[in-house]
């Protein structure tokens, strides 16, 4: 579950604002103020201070974000009874990819359950359950979306009718899953869309019944799906507009290369065309997907994987970013209104290394914009957030499969592609633009080399495009790319 958005170059330049957290004396530095540590070490507040509507501190939001930025308010001695969290969700913040991989394992290959998987175990961290958040004084707010904000009294407004005043507010509503018209079908039953536990709970529900499914969608979602629903030994199509897997990451070369593995596990793909509804028994479950072209393809289950978009509502009014979409923010996630931050797949932030605005859908990002938000929130770091693009994905993990799929993406795929190896199993893809490595893609590589990629993408160092060309194989390739790495840093 990861994409990039970007465009938008940083000529137009970003106005900077400092955080505000009214309750706390403050010190000034310069033109902005921050709390002062002094002070808090005589300013606590009881977890009974949470009866009344003041929250000095509040997440909205329940995603990974959430999860590292309460990790992030423990470490600093700042969410015992200052830090609410409040959510649509019904669990304490997890690791949302586990969904589409380990979670869809059929029930006999050990799929993954709560709370194995609370955040923040995807980083080797603590595994934050509900006692822990318990422990640390942190109130949580479950099933009760905000629906509201007033930006001048400081103040959100719950589905439930709570009303909470909070002095720094830090939005973390992430996205929600693209939907098919109610009109072409996108609601039948055995209709599936794939964003929380509750949504992966019931995808299991149909997958235990079903025979024929049907993924729609060759991104993220599809592969992942796909891969698991394999597993089950289940009759799997994949229907997608493009011409090949993964389209905004992968070369025409290796998506078929992808495309070749997944029909060896029965996966049958249907490329190049448009869906143009999806059709119903009588007794109003989904039956089959019809296709532009006139023909359908029986289903009794339809996963749905076109996309996301940002959970932007009820906070449009906070500056959205009409380019990439989301919240706008600056380099410490600081939006126009003082004390009100976005962190996550939400947030429009300056990509810095490659000066654009960009919106990033992935884990990683979740984890360091928390992090890195609330240290700028709660302490004078003023760094600009300073992020590498990652992608991964782990498929066909469950035992007994004849082969785990494991890939790593560091930096930007621009320019020409030179790519290496036949997938047995490794294959490396390079991206290089005015003979610069910029971006570079991994399957199956050890360890050693997977730690070599954001290496590679961040110093971007001048390759010989000849010389990748005539490697004979993915680890001499590397040794190339490593080589010239070296020569930069000597140079």
């Amino acid at each position: 579950m990861a994409s990039l958005s970007n465009t938008l170059s940083l000529k137009h330049g970003l106005s900077l604002w400092c955080p505000q957290s009214a309750p706390l004396k403050r010190i000034h530095m310069g033109s902005c103020s921050f709390p002062s540590r002094s002070f808090r070490r005589f300013f606590t507040v009881s977890a009974s201070s949470f009866a009344n509507e003041n929250r000095e501190f509040v997440i909205v939001g329940g995603g990974n974000a959430a999860g590292y930025a309460a990790k992030t308010f423990v470490e600093h001695g700042m969410a015992n009874g200052k830090l609410c969290i409040v959510s649509k969700e019904a669990y304490a913040p997890y690791e949302r990819p586990a969904l589409t991989k380990a979670y869809l394992f059929p029930l006999d290959k050990k799929p993954a359950r709560l709370p194995g998987f609370h955040t923040c175990v995807g980083s080797g961290g603590e595994r934050q359950t509900p006692d822990w958040y318990k422990e640390q004084g942190i109130e949580m707010l479950h099933e009760d979306p905000v629906v509201n904000v007033d930006i001048e009294k400081q103040t959100l407004t719950t589905n439930s009718g709570k009303l909470l005043k909070y002095g720094s507010l830090i939005i973390a509503t992430g996205c929600s899953a693209s939907r098919f018209p109610d009109k072409i079908g996108g609601n039948l039953r055995g209709v599936h869309y794939i964003r929380d536990v509750a949504d992966a709970d019931s995808l299991i529900s149909s997958l235990e019944k079903a025979k024929k499914v049907v993924v729609v969608g060759g991104g993220y979602i599809g592969m992942e799906v796909a891969a698991a629903t394999s597993g089950w030994k289940l009759d799997t199509t994949v229907i997608f507009p493009e011409d090949h897997l993964m389209p905004r990451l992968f070369t025409p070369s290796l998506g078929q290369k992808y495309e070749k593995l997944y029909q060896d596990y029965g996966v049958k793909f249907v490329k190049g065309t448009a869906i143009k509804n999806l059709e119903a028994g009588s007794d109003g479950h989904v039956s089959g997907v019809k296709l532009e072209n006139g023909s359908t393809i029986e289903a009794d289950t339809v996963v749905i994987g076109i996309g996301a978009k940002p959970a932007v509502v009820p906070f449009e009014s906070i500056g959205l970013n009409s380019t990439v979409g989301g919240i706008q923010v600056d380099g410490q996630f600081r939006t126009s209104i003082p004390g009100i931050f976005a962190i996550g797949d939400v947030a429009a932030f300056p990509l810095k290394m490659y000066n654009r605005i960009s919106r990033v859908e992935h884990v990683d990002h979740a984890r360091r914009s928390a992090q890195h938000c609330v240290k700028s929130l709660l302490t004078a770091h003023t760094d600009t957030y300073d992020y590498l693009p990652y992608f991964y994905s782990r498929v066909f993990e469950y035992e007994g499969s004849p082969r785990k799929v494991w890939w790593q993406f560091f930096g930007d795929n621009i320019g020409e592609t030179v790519e290496i190896g036949n997938f047995d199993p490794k294959v490396a893809t390079f991206w290089i633009d005015s003979g610069k490595l910029k971006g570079v893609l991994l399957e199956s590589g050890t360890a050693e080399e997977f730690q070599l990629l954001p290496k590679l993408a961040r110093s971007q160092p001048s390759v010989d495009k000849a010389k990748l060309q005539n490697a004979s194989s993915v680890e001499e390739a590397l040794e190339i790319a490593h080589a010239s790495l070296q020569v930069g840093a000597a140079a």
